[in-house]
């Protein structure tokens, strides 16, 4: 196996666009070494992006936050201004294990191992948030959501890696949650996860809101539906029921040791609907 670390994103894109398709990029590595020593993949070449300055700056950009793929967890925990704007997603990044772990795990890397239950994607798709990639083409923004395909596959090209990701400026009386089930206390996989974002009007009529999950479908989604229940709405138990019949609605969950489709389909609402509740909470305390 091949181990590079180039400093900058026009080497990387060189050495992932010139090696074989197996090629991997290391951001954080808490993923990727575990299934290294597993010996789940062997890939002829390994990249490690930790070197290029793009990867490891929080920055602020446009009134919003631009966060390298490689910053840890511990890294964004510690930033008072981002964890004050995108509390839902600095609170998603800090569910990665251990502290251990989050001294390494980063959000880019948690996006591209492509997990259906991945904690910090959901979170990303309801704050809107944009990833930066570049390849040999040049760089180019996506959506979040458009990024993963399906279990352990993204829609990134040969040669092409995720350079940041962006989480756009927000508007007054804004905020965002995220919650996880897990059948233990900490340090484990979610069984459903909810991430939602709102922005209210100064009356506290809902204005905007993206409600998306993870765990109930091949990827996390997000849920169009549930937010358009939300909009326009007082956010009173019947707009709340009716997002979280859209949630219930848009889950395709499998069936595993971990929970039945039944049992998924029920917490997602539930979940969601508590996910809701802090937002709603934080976005009114503004």
């Amino acid at each position: 196996m091949q181990y590079e670390s180039p400093q900058s994103v026009d080497s990387a894109v060189s050495l992932l666009a010139a090696g074989a398709d197996d090629a991997r990029v290391l951001a954080g590595g808490t993923d990727l070494l575990v299934q290294l020593r597993a010996g789940m993949i062997e890939p002829a070449l390994v990249v490690d992006i930790k070197n290029i300055r793009e990867t490891r700056e929080i920055a602020r950009e446009d009134g919003g936050f631009r966060i390298g793929a490689a910053v840890s967890g511990a890294e964004i925990g510690e930033h008072a201004a981002l964890k004050e704007a995108w509390p839902g997603v600095v609170e998603a990044v800090e569910l990665i294990g251990s502290t251990q772990i989050q001294g390494r795990a980063s959000m880019g890397g948690n996006l591209c191992n492509a997990s259906p239950a991945a904690d910090t994607v959901p979170a990303l798709i309801a704050a809107g948030a944009v990833c930066r990639i570049a390849g040999p083409g040049g760089q180019r923004d996506e959506a979040v959501e458009s990024i993963c395909t399906g279990p352990g596959r993204t829609s990134l090209a040969k040669g092409e890696f995720v350079v940041s990701l962006y989480l756009p400026a927000r508007p007054p009386r804004s905020a965002d949650a995220y919650l996880r089930f897990i059948p233990r206390t900490e340090m484990d996989i979610a069984v459903v996860g909810a991430g939602v974002n709102l922005t209210l009007e100064a009356s506290g009529e809902c204005s905007a809101a993206r409600v998306a999950l993870g765990a109930v479908a091949p990827t996390a989604i997000l849920v169009p539906e549930a937010g358009e229940a939300l909009v326009g709405s007082m956010l009173n138990e019947p707009d709340l029921e009716r997002m979280a019949a859209a949630v219930r609605a848009a889950c395709h969950p499998i069936d595993d040791k971990r929970g039945t489709v039944e049992y998924r389909v029920k917490v997602a609402g539930v979940m969601a609907r508590r996910a809701c509740g802090i937002a709603l909470d934080r976005a009114r305390s503004q």
